[in-house]
């Protein structure tokens, strides 16, 4: 199951950077972790969970295996995209095919780099992007519309339902706002993701900054987390260029460089987290003598669909699944300990996943 994150940002901002230290990060994991694959403009990582470590330590695994995350760098954006200016139309369907977005908003002064719009401002920079994808699902949905309103015209169900979905879209969109803000029922959301509105994705800001504003940022950081926070969104702090010299060094040498700078950890943890946090997606766990593994669901899933993600013929024969909290296996020191204190739990097919959750499954096929 591959989940996607497409880093955007206009020319100059440090996205391709950012993306450089996101790749280099993955291919040093390659070593240990070989799902690790790059593609030119595609880097997928791990994400960092101390609880794996753990679980594996416990467990006495041979191999442990994070779950993983998959970023996209997308082309530079510039004003007209939705009108196909610069590589506007490659920059839109790029953007259709990933799951969320990160957009990428220069924090940070320098006079050797050239801001395409001739100066800092990370707000007007974040309005010119949205702006573009909002006029492109603006075109996209205004075109449907008189096709579906002659059909909704004639009493046609399909057509209604789909019509209110759009309306809500359009008036969320004619007034400046993104499509995501629109107030969709449950019963109505699979209409509105087959929309495939790229205002609809859920968007992380990344706040590059220079050295000198780690770890809190600066007054720009302050006005785009005012602006994340109007919208509900989430914000990252990072300085694109340390974390490209980070991705170069090894496990020890990170270590040291950070606790010299006050940090605690590099900035693409957060990053990565964020992203995976953003998608709302959860982790589960696998613990045995050859590997403890963690696995990729989306909140709210259930446990066959838990299991599906390992194997489809585990869901498919589902019985029932063994689970034990993350909590509850640390503190008993494994499955046999969980076991004996009355805390593993058989659970069917109702149950509802839970992050943390060590889980077995008992299937028949």
């Amino acid at each position: 199951m591959g989940f996607k994150c497409g880093i955007v940002g206009l020319p100059n901002v440090g996205k391709s950077t950012l993306f450089n230290a996101l790749t280099k990060t993955a291919a040093a994991q390659a070593a240990n972790y070989p799902f690790c694959t790059i593609e030119p403009n595609v880097g997928e990582v791990a994400v960092p969970d101390e609880r794996l470590e753990k679980i594996a330590k416990i467990a006495q695994s041979a191999q442990t295996v994070p779950t993983r995350i998959t970023f996209v760098d997308i082309a530079g954006l510039v004003r007209g995209a939705s009108k196909g200016e610069g590589l506007g139309n490659q920059f839109l369907a790029n953007i259709r095919e990933v799951d969320a977005i990160v957009q990428v908003l220069r924090c940070f002064e320098d006079a050797d780099i050239t801001h395409v719009e001739g100066g800092v401002d990370p707000l007007r920079d974040a309005e010119i992007i949205e702006t573009e994808l909002m006029l492109a699902d603006l075109e996209s949905l205004e075109k449907r519309l008189p096709m579906l309103e002659k059909k909704a015209a004639t009493g046609d169900k399909d057509s209604k339902a789909e019509l209110a979905v759009i309306m809500k879209a359009l008036e969320q969109l004619r007034e400046g706002r993104p499509a995501r803000l629109a107030e969709i029922g449950e019963e109505q959301q699979p209409r509105f993701k087959r929309l495939q509105l790229l205002t609809a994705k859920p968007v992380l800001y990344v706040c590059n900054v220079d050295e000198d504003s780690l770890p809190d940022g600066n007054d720009w950081v302050a006005k785009v987390r005012a602006k994340a926070e109007a919208e509900a969104a989430q914000v990252v702090v990072i300085a694109a260029a340390l974390e490209e010299q980070l991705a170069q060094l090894d496990d020890e040498e990170q270590r040291e460089y950070l606790q010299s700078l006050g940090l605690e950890e590099p900035g693409l943890n957060r990053l990565i987290r964020g992203g995976y946090d953003l998608l709302d997606l959860i982790t589960f766990f696998t613990a045995g003598p050859k590997e403890a593994r963690a696995w990729t669901v989306r909140r709210g899933a259930c446990a066959p669909q838990a299991a599906g993600v390992i194997h489809t013929d585990f869901q498919r024969g589902f019985i029932r699944a063994e689970v034990i909290s993350y909590e509850d296996y640390i503190a008993h020191n494994g499955e046999v300990g969980a076991r004996e204190a009355g805390k593993l739990r058989q659970e069917g097919k109702d149950y509802v996943v839970q992050d943390g959750d060590v889980m077995h499954f008992r299937f028949n096929v």
